[in-house]
């Protein structure tokens, strides 16, 4: 079974695909992966706990097919006579199912990618850039001038995690439809585990962190990462133990895309780019037509107002004119008041002589 599965509001786009192959002398080896969740005991008397979810879990090699499967019928009769085909060497049936598994998952990531670049929706900070060089840099991807695609993988082995405390291992991915595959196993006992994906926009959780049982089987998964510029956070939790340091070993691989799978990619997410800037001018062009309305409506307010102005500052130039004139006028006749008082109080000074 093989599904693609598509996180609409971090766009975080997960591959979940269960590989079950069982044989009969090999059925315990084989493990079973969920989307759900499930239940467990450590053999060290930790807590009942729930398990890892997983987006694509790869069997065990020795799972793949065993040596006393029968061939497959292909429908032609042959006579008693005839020497039975013989049955495919073990070496050659699991080559052809790892060619399976291999052709499956490409077909899953490239399902989930067209989902992902479909509905890409540039970040804010890139719209709103001064130039359009970021927005065509995120659409373009990585030149696939000289592309190569090789694998980048991060490895450490024995990394203690102390007690009541968590180790984050922050991978960054630049390239969308890039596939990220994990193995972690730990010394002894269980930790808690969960990976988060950090980007402009928020965290997307990928896998919920939850306490697993890496010391007895490792931890694997796989999962496909749509959006980018993200950083893929891989959390190791201690936080729960106060007496135990736990000692961590981890292998993370990312895969970039195919050459053909950016080049599809880059015109998917052009065209749903220019959905979302199509969208943005249609809203911008309803916004900047209210917004010339209300300049117009302003301006003619201020038109008049500043008329009005105009009138009222002569209206005060006449005011002022005229409240000078009638200062001096006060000032006048009170002056000319006071003499006229001091003779009529004191007399003429020719008539005392």
């Amino acid at each position: 079974r093989l599904r693609a599965g598509l996180d609409r509001n971090a766009r975080m786009h997960v591959i979940d695909a269960i590989l079950d192959h069982e044989s009969s002398h090999n059925a315990s080896h084989t493990r079973t992966s969920t989307t759900g969740s499930t239940r467990s005991r450590s053999s060290n008397n930790e807590e009942e706990e729930e398990g890892a979810v997983v987006a694509m879990t790869d069997p065990p090699s020795s799972s793949l097919m065993s040596t006393s499967d029968p061939p497959a019928h292909n429908g032609t009769a042959t006579s008693s006579a005839e020497e039975p085909p013989a049955p495919p060497t073990s070496a050659a049936a699991t080559a052809a199912e790892l060619a399976r598994q291999a052709e499956m998952e490409a077909r899953a990531v490239a399902e989930a990618t067209a989902t992902a670049d479909a509905s890409y929706v540039p970040t804010p900070s890139v719209l709103n850039a001064p130039t359009v060089v970021p927005l065509l840099r995120q659409v373009d991807g990585p030149s696939v001038e000289g592309y190569t695609g090789k694998e980048s993988t991060y490895v450490a082995k024995r990394v203690p995690v102390p007690l009541r405390g968590k180790l984050d291992v922050p991978i960054h991915i630049s390239a969308g439809g890039s596939v990220v595959s994990y193995e972690i196993s730990t010394e002894n006992y269980d930790i808690g585990f969960g990976i988060n994906a950090e980007r402009e926009e928020g965290v997307t959780v990928v896998t919920e962190s939850e306490r697993v049982n890496a010391h007895l089987e490792p931890v694997t998964g796989k999962f496909l990462v749509g959006s980018v510029p993200c950083a893929i956070v891989f959390t190791f939790d201690n936080e729960y133990s106060w007496f135990k340091e736990k000692r961590v070993t981890y292998r993370i691989t990312v895969r970039p895309p195919s050459r053909d799978n950016i080049i599809s990619g880059r015109r998917r997410r052009a065209k749903a780019a220019v959905r979302t800037v199509s969208d943005d001018v249609t809203s911008a062009e309803r916004r900047l037509s209210r917004a010339t309305q209300q300049r117009s409506t302003l301006a003619v307010e201020i038109a008049r107002m500043e008329k009005e102005l105009a009138e009222k500052k002569k209206s005060l130039d006449v005011a002022e004119k005229e409240e000078g004139w009638l200062k001096e006028r006060v000032a006048l006749r009170k002056e000319q008041q006071a003499a006229l008082n001091q003779r009529l109080d004191n007399g003429w000074e020719d008539e005392n002589n």
